[in-house]
């Protein structure tokens, strides 16, 4: 399963953006669908997560700035991002987990989008 991860870019502190991810692959079921992000110098880190039944969890500073949200028709995951601070600036990954179906059998999966770049200038 390969995941697509867009929207980031360059903002003013107090600005905001919005990441969007998109999974695809032949034939496969996603469960669980999260945002991590990595500082420079920093171990990656959980900011948001989602189930497919739509519970979310948020972590850390995020808390009342960040809202994520899926389409589970479209594979899709969304992160909202308001009130961008500084300390926000990072690489941003976007993570699912789910089934995938090879030759007849369901086995579990984990991927990682490919990164995107989010600076908030002070």
């Amino acid at each position: 399963v390969q995941l697509q991860a867009s929207g980031g870019g360059l903002v003013q502190s107090g600005g905001s953006l919005t990441l969007s991810c998109v999974a695809s692959g032949v034939v496969f079921k996603v469960n669980g669908m999260a945002w991590y992000r990595q500082a420079p110098g920093k171990q990656r880190e959980l900011v948001a997560s989602i189930t497919s039944a739509g519970t979310t969890n948020y972590y850390g500073s995020v808390k009342g700035r960040f809202t994520i949200s899926r389409d589970n028709g479209k594979n899709a995951v969304w992160l909202q991002m308001l009130s961008l601070k500084s300390e926000d600036t990072a690489v941003y990954y976007c993570n699912a987990d789910g089934l995938i179906e090879s030759g007849g059998l369901w086995r579990t999966f984990g991927s990682w989008g490919q990164g995107t770049q989010v600076t908030v200038s002070s």
